[in-house]
């Protein structure tokens, strides 16, 4: 992690009860935080795996391979919060650890988004989609850094920052499991990476925005 507190993502979750005691359990464990950072690649995997096996043709093994994909996503996301509580609660910090803070997010979204897009290739401009959505979100990643760098502040603005890209993505997984009903497979997912990549543009935009204004105020 950063040494500066102030380059985290504000999540709420922190702040819960058994999010302090599992990242109590990692300090004592003596786990180190770029270690954690680097597992939430494994939890992309899991969900990328899952996305690229993933068939629209059988409605119930697609339906069972996005909550794989879902609980993936989720695994990776915990990664991602409990890294900054045992650097930083845990008092654990290193050196290295903004370059292991940043980079395995860059790169489970890259797995998780192109899979995503795979699994709804039967779709209009599907696995493109996939791909568009991850060339964004690695772009917000890289406007949010580029205040930083800048001397700003970084900004976790949305619409369509990482934690709201998964959550989208995880709704439409869960949501999945009913879209047979009424709708053709993959459909939930397929208008879940439209948004992920309308939302990302706007993201870009608007921090890009943020950025000019907070330096034309200096």
């Amino acid at each position: 992690m950063p040494e500066e507190i102030d380059s985290r993502r504000p999540l709420k979750t922190r702040t819960r009860d058994w999010a302090k005691s599992l990242a109590g359990l990692l300090v004592r464990r003596r786990v180190s935080p770029n270690v954690i950072s680097v597992a939430s690649i494994f939890f992309a995997a899991i969900a990328g795996a899952a996305f690229y096996f993933a068939s629209p043709d059988d409605p119930l093994q697609y339906a069972q391979m996005l909550v794989i994909a879902a609980i993936g996503i989720q695994g990776r996301l915990l990664c991602n919060m409990l890294d900054g509580m045992v650097a930083v609660e845990g008092g654990r910090q290193t050196k290295s650890g903004e370059v292991f803070n940043d980079l395995p997010d860059r790169i489970s979204d890259i797995i998780i988004l192109v899979q995503a897009g795979y699994a709804v290739h039967t779709f209009p401009l599907g696995r493109e989609l996939g791909w568009i959505a991850a060339l964004l979100a690695v772009l917000t990643a890289y406007v949010r850094m580029m205040g930083g760098a800048a001397g700003l502040k970084q900004s976790f603005m949305g619409p369509m920052a990482k934690q709201h890209r998964m959550a989208v993505l995880t709704a439409a997984c869960v949501l999945s499991l009913f879209e047979s009903w009424k709708l053709t497979p993959g459909t939930l997912l397929w208008v879940a990476l439209i948004v992920i990549v309308l939302g990302s543009l706007v993201t870009i935009v608007r921090r890009t925005i943020n950025i000019v204004r907070g330096l034309e105020a200096r």
